[in-house]
């Protein structure tokens, strides 16, 4: 990849970075970033992560680098559009306001080169938990931290034995049943807002598990992450949508950390290697 002239979509779709959080790959996304380019970038919430920020500062270099990418992109003429997200809602309040050449949004709806119209939306606005019962919503986030750390050590004694990566936190999301009845029901409702709104798909993010998959005649679309997979979603020039986990391609020329072997991608979705 050194070298090679960087690989052009119609559009690119990224959600869930959480600059400020520490398991947030930024390094991944900056390199991605550097080999693909669009002429639209959709950022589909979370991508400042300001739950983790109000409770302790993280921002690394890293982190203000990717900052710099998109809006250096921005600077060439990329079209941006921010939707935010339920960790950087502090954003819905400046919706239509344009930031260094990215305007922010709490929704928006793409049309595709073959015609099809898409919601695009982050999908917190219909998370009942995040809604209704906020602190249960924050246990989760340390929660989620805490299988992030499990994770992290998880990944190193495997590292060490020579055996694959394998993610404990993908893992208990989608084997543990009360989480698989979630992502069901999150997409259920989501398909549902897509008919509301009289378009023929929805792209979304909020649950970290990136997914093409048809319901009926809507096309249900999640980008997945940055902290786990590091997936986003393209759309070719032809209309046609595509999920690229992005370590799984870069794996095969370097590694940024030799802990982390790739995710495999198979009928869309992400799944542990």
């Amino acid at each position: 990849m050194p070298g090679e002239a960087p690989r052009t979509f119609r559009t690119l779709f990224i959600s869930d970075v959480h600059l400020g959080s520490k398991p947030a790959k930024a390094e991944f996304l900056i390199d991605f970033l550097r080999h693909h380019e669009a002429e639209t970038i959709y950022l589909v919430g979370d991508i400042v992560d300001g739950w983790r920020l109000r409770r302790s500062w993280h921002w690394p270099q890293t982190h203000n680098d990717v900052v710099q990418t998109l809006l250096r992109q921005a600077r060439k003429g990329t079209r941006i559009i921010y939707i935010a997200g339920n960790h950087d809602e502090f954003l819905r309040m400046f919706q239509g306001v344009h930031f260094g050449g990215i305007v922010v949004a709490d929704r928006a709806i793409h049309e595709g080169a073959d015609g099809k119209r898409y919601l695009v939306i982050h999908g917190d606005q219909f998370d009942m938990v995040v809604h209704n019962a906020r602190w249960l919503a924050y246990l989760g986030d340390k929660a989620y931290d805490l299988a992030i750390v499990v994770n992290r050590v998880v990944s190193r004694l495997r590292h060490w034995f020579g055996m694959p990566y394998w993610s404990f936190s993908s893992w208990a999301k989608v084997k543990v049943k009360k989480a698989v009845n979630f992502i069901g029901a999150f997409q259920d409702v989501l398909v549902e807002e897509a008919r509301r709104s009289d378009v023929n798909g929805v792209i979304c993010g909020h649950i970290h598990h990136a997914v093409i998959e048809d319901f009926g005649d809507v096309h249900y679309i999640n980008t997945g992450d940055w902290v786990e997979s590091c997936t986003a979603v393209v759309e070719h020039f032809d209309g046609a949508m595509e999920i690229i986990c992005w370590p799984h391609v870069q794996a095969k020329t370097n590694q940024l950390e030799k802990t982390f072997v790739p995710s495999v991608i198979e009928g869309g979705v992400v799944e542990a290697a």
